[in-house]
């Protein structure tokens, strides 16, 4: 098994709060939040608009999320008929 590289981060209460509004699922790691964030911000440098409308369309996906309008991935598959 490979060893996985790791560090520690110190981030104040407030950033972890504003770090939690990005989450998109309950398990999401603060890793891929960042790595999330990261990805935008480098949309956002080489294209502005196109930025704005990924930070738009993840905004509404976490709304729908909010209010429960997704499926899961069982839901899924059998809606694909996958099983």
């Amino acid at each position: 098994m490979e060893a996985v590289d790791t560090t520690t981060i110190k981030v104040y209460r407030d950033t972890k709060k504003m770090l939690n509004r990005f989450r998109e699922h309950r398990n999401e790691s603060y890793d891929e939040i960042v790595k999330k964030l990261v990805y935008i911000a480098g949309i956002a440098k080489e294209n502005p608009q196109l930025s704005r409308k990924t930070v738009k369309d993840i905004d509404e996906a976490r709304e729908r999320m909010k209010r429960g309008e997704y499926y899961t991935e069982k839901q899924m598959e059998e809606l694909l008929d996958l099983k």
